[in-house]
Order: structure tokens, then C-alpha cells, then sequence
């Protein structure tokens, strides 16, 4: 829900004490809720880099009190245009008309996405001297640097020092100079002008010490000079090439004269500020449409990933772990790359012996039938795939739901339900369905097929479209089920209720609560849930670190 004007979104808080008193037999279940933390992400967040949105994801960690206590973007990638970017222009005596170049850096700036976390601009001018007009990041907006810009004055001088202007601007560059220089900021320089050097002695290490430095380097000869004088410009040439980075018909411009720079302005502007590379991995991630809580971190669903082929992604007090999709070896086929599988849609985990832990995640869109993957995850982001289960029907969303189940309470997972909700049935209808898996975390089959569960005969009920195990409603010592049927009922809904029995449970429902009358049908089952905290909520330790 939202109740702003930007549609962000709101996290309600709503009180559960209706009157009734619960006596537990545990001497902790009164108090087991009152140390959790919850978790709540949006993953429709986003950020601008320069003309485009990006929906990388947001999540937040809020305490028992329902304060924030953190925010993170675990997907977050800086924009493409986070550039140090330095111009570096000649101003000596034979630049003519001096306003054609003010117009040339007035027109390429006026493109630059110039603010906090993307592009600052610096000037540098020389001939004789080398001069600073304005250092990287003295001024903060678009308007404040083409002003500057504009206010220039050609220094002039009988000399071209450009390998001593290319030095100055490689050490504002750096970022222990002081001088404006960003961590991890791409840096560029752009040397413009018009006759070689007459350092040129000093050009090779100017040269390579940018290079050493990682600095991409545009170069642009102009040729007005030596047009106007009949003079052969091929050595000039060959020295604007070499200052250029390679390859040199990416980063070498020549222009016939001052006022032909205006010709290269977009050509230019789209080298420098390209969004092509790989930045397109998670720039539309929206990592946290799901998430699960593990016992040494946070799983994310990030299903906008590498194309809609989706990701997961882990956070644990270390920082992020993002496999490649090459980690899971054959499971998303090259051929398939192109299909938007949503790997990520869904998340959960088995509990082994020891408290062994293997993590689930469902790509409902996989070849249109839908697939869940079992594997492991460790430290280092190395991912052991043990199985994977693949939908019966196209467009059946198999694998968008999942719960594993602890029926009888010892602390490992004994079942998994994945749900496929929008199953149809022979008479086309949306009925849904969900499959039951045994766990068998000793066995190389380590989920076994147990059957499936079906609903009442309905029309369009989506069921499974939720899930959640539920403690012992009927006192039999066994953990039980309830499976949510959103448009059962002409769209009011229904709840299954699904009794377990020793580690697996009953394949037909003993209840049946439709939406009008689903309230009385439930209290028992939300007082119980209040007592007990669930198999992998999404809820932890106040003073856990590791999650958020």
C-alpha cells in the first residue's frame, strides 16, 4: 500500500491482541517474539543514472520497536556516468576562434549527468603555463560548471606543454592529491588541440603514467592551423594518436578546425558516458522480491538479474555474495538465456542434520514450465548444485511458492511443498496445484516426489498461491499446513487447512474456510502462530548482525 504521492509504498504495523489468552506448554513461547526484528524490502526501488531508472531493490531492517535500524541496496551499482572526467584543452596563441572551443566544452558538458554519485568535471588550460580553470567536483551542477565554462578566457602563450598539462590533470585525477579525485569513479581525460608539443620529450611517460593509472584517454587534434598555413599535419597526427587510448577509432578525433568541433559533440558524449558493459547484470535487479532468512545470513531474490533471468543473492556480515549464473552450471541453458526464467522468484531452504543448510530458489518462468534448484552456497560464493525439480505444465508457475516443513518439530525439514498456482485443469481453469517432496538429506535423491495436493473442485482458484506450515492445531503433536486459494469463491478466497502426520502430512484437507467466514475458521490458527515463531520467517535476533 502507499500514502504518499510517489507511490513508495508503507510497512503496516498491526496489533494482534484480540482478547483471547493462549496457555502454552513451552515456558518461552510467551516471550520468543519479543526480541525479533523484521525484515521488509522494496524491490521496485530506484535510482537514476542519468536519463535512465534503475530498480535495483531496497531492504530494510526494523527493530522490535518498528524503528529502522538499517537500510541497504545489496544490489546497488553505481551509475555507468560516476566519471572523474578532466578536460584538457590548449589554449595557446594559434587557437582561433577561442569561442568555438568555449562552445564545443559547453555543448559536450551540457550532456554530462553532473551531481553526487555520477559525473565532476574539471578544466585544465594551457600553452606556455598549465592553469586550473576549475577543479573535479569545485562545481556540483550542470548549470554552475557551464557558467564556469563560459566565463574562460584564453591564456594563451608561444608553447603547446601538453605532456606537462596531461600530468597536471592525471595527478588531480588521483585520489590521494586532494584534489577532487573518487574512489572507484571511471577517470577520463580529453586533451584538445591544435600542434604538437614542445615537451614532447616528456610525452611517453606522461603517457604511461596514465595508462598505469587506468585513465582513458580522448584526444582530438584540431586542424585549423596547420589548414590555414598549407602545413602537412601528418606528424601532428601521429602524436594526437598515440595519446589516445586504444583503440584509437574509439578515443582519436580530428576536426578541420575550431568551429568542426561541434561535429564530434555526440559522437564523443556517447563514448564517454556509454551504459553498454556490465552494468546491465543487475541494474534491473529488484533484489528483494523475496528473501530468507538463513542461520549465517540473508537470501534475495533478485529476478530482474541478468536480463530477467534473475539471480540470488546472499548478505552476511562479510558483505554480498552473487553467484554467476554459470555457477549453476547446466541448469539455465544458453539457449534459454533469453527467456526471463525469474530465478529468484522464490526462496526457502532445507535444515539437515547438525543444522546443515540447503538453500531453495524458484524460477517459476524456466522454458515456461517453471524450475526450482536445490544447492548449496558457501563462503566464498561457490554454489554445489544437488537437484533440481522442473514444472509438468507451461505457464503453471511451478516453483513461484515454496515451503519446507518440520512436521514433527525436531528441528529438520522433513517435507517440501512447491506450489504451482496457476495449474490448469483439463477444463482450462486455474486450479492450481501443489507438490509434495520428501526430504531425504541422507540419500543422493535428496527430494523425492510424495504426490500432490488438489482442491476442492473450483474454477480459477489459484491454490498454493500461499503457503505456510502452521503449529499443531488438533493437539496431535505434528506441525500442520494451510494453503491459501486467493479467487476461490468468486474471488473472496479460501483457506485449506492440511493436518501432519509423523514426518509428512495428510494429502486431504480436514478444513475448509472460505474468505466470508475464513476469520472464524483461522483464530485458533493465528493464536498459535503468535505463540511460536515459524520455519523460516522472515524475522530474527534484535542483536543479529548478520542478516540485514
Amino acid at each position: 500500500a502507499w500514502t504518499d504521492d510517489q507511490q513508495t509504498g508503507d510497512v503496516f504495523r498491526c496489533p494482534m491482541d484480540d482478547g483471547t489468552t493462549f496457555n502454552s506448554s513451552s515456558s518461552h513461547a510467551n516471550h520468543v517474539m519479543t526480541r525479533l526484528c523484521g525484515q521488509t524490502c522494496g524491490p521496485l526501488w530506484s535510482h537514476e543514472c542519468g536519463s535512465s531508472v534503475y530498480t535495483s531493490g531496497v531492504c530494510t531492517h526494523v527493530g522490535e520497536h518498528f524503528q529502522i535500524l538499517e537500510t541497504v541496496i545489496p544490489a546497488f551499482q553505481r551509475c555507468e556516468t560516476f566519471v572523474d572526467l578532466l578536460m584538457v584543452v590548449d589554449g595557446s596563441n594559434s587557437i582561433y576562434p577561442w569561442s568555438d572551443v568555449t562552445d564545443f566544452l559547453v555543448n559536450i558538458l551540457r550532456k554530462v549527468n553532473i551531481g553526487p554519485g555520477q559525473t565532476q568535471v574539471g578544466v585544465v588550460q594551457y600553452g606556455s603555463r598549465v592553469a586550473h580553470e576549475f577543479r573535479l567536483g569545485e562545481h556540483r551542477t550542470v548549470d554552475e560548471v557551464l557558467q564556469a565554462v563560459a566565463d574562460i578566457r584564453q591564456r594563451g602563450g608561444e608553447e603547446t606543454r601538453t605532456a606537462l598539462a596531461i600530468n597536471m590533470a592525471r595527478c588531480a585525477a588521483d585520489l590521494n592529491s586532494g584534489r577532487g579525485g573518487r574512489a572507484g569513479a571511471h577517470k577520463v581525460l580529453v586533451v584538445i588541440t591544435d600542434g604538437e608539443s614542445h615537451d614532447n620529450a616528456q610525452l611517453d611517460d606522461a603517457v604511461a603514467r596514465c595508462k598505469s593509472d587506468n585513465i582513458t584517454m580522448y584526444a582530438i587534434a584540431v586542424l585549423g592551423y596547420y589548414n590555414r598555413r598549407g602545413i602537412d599535419p601528418s606528424s601532428f597526427l601521429k602524436e594526437i594518436r598515440f595519446i589516445a587510448s586504444d583503440p584509437d577509432e574509439d578515443h582519436f578525433f580530428n576536426v578541420t578546425d575550431e568551429a568542426a568541433l561541434k561535429d564530434i559533440v555526440d559522437a564523443l558524449g556517447e563514448r564517454i558516458f556509454s551504459l553498454e558493459g556490465q552494468f546491465g547484470k543487475m541494474s534491473m535487479a529488484q533484489a528483494g522480491f523475496s528473501s530468507h532468512l538463513l542461520q549465517d545470513g540473508l537470501l534475495l531474490g533478485a529476478v530482474g538479474a541478468y536480463d530477467w533471468n534473475g539471480a540470488v543473492l546472499k548478505r552476511n556480515p562479510h558483505g554480498n555474495l552473487l553467484p554467476d549464473p554459470s555457477a549453476y552450471g547446466d541448469q539455465f541453458p544458453e539457449e534459454l538465456r533469453n527467456h526471463a526464467a525469474y530465478f529468484g522468484y522464490s526462496l526457502g531452504s532445507l535444515v539437515g542434520s547438525g543444522g546443515s543448510e540447503v538453500v531453495l530458489a524458484g524460477a517459476p518462468r524456466f522454458n515456461h514450465s517453471g524450475k526450482v534448484v536445490s544447492f548449496t552456497l558457501d563462503r566464498r560464493g561457490n554454489v554445489n548444485v544437488l537437484q533440481a525439480l522442473v514444472g509438468e505444465q507451461m505457464g503453471s508457475y511451478f516453483g513461484s511458492v515454496l515451503l519446507s516443513m518440520d512436521v514433527d518439530g525436531d528441528g529438520e525439514s522433513d517435507l517440501l511443498l512447491v506450489a504451482a498456482p496457476m495449474y490448469c485443469s483439463q477444463d482450462a481453469h486455474e486450479t492450481g496445484k501443489v507438490y509434495l517432496y520428501k526430504v531425504n538429506t541422507q540419500s543422493q535423491a535428496l527430494l523425492v516426489p510424495k504426490g500432490a495436493l488438489l482442491p476442492s473442485p473450483a474454477l480459477n482458484s489459484r491454490f498454493g498461491a500461499a503457503l505456510v506450515q502452521i503449529p499443531d492445531v488438533n493437539a496431535d503433536g505434528f506441525n500442520d499446513l494451510a494453503v491459501g486459494a486467493p479467487l476461490e469463491d468468486d474471488h473472496q478466497g479460501a483457506l485449506y487447512l492440511y493436518h501432519g502426520h509423523h514426518r509428512s502430512i495428510h494429502l486431504r484437507h480436514t478444513q475448509v474456510g472460505a474468505g466470508r467466514t475464513v476469520e472464524a475458521v483461522t483464530q485458533t490458527s493465528l493464536v498459535l502462530l503468535r505463540s511460536q515463531q515459524p520455519m523460516g520467517s522472515q524475522q530474527r535476533g534484535c542483536d543479529d548482525g548478520g542478516g540485514a
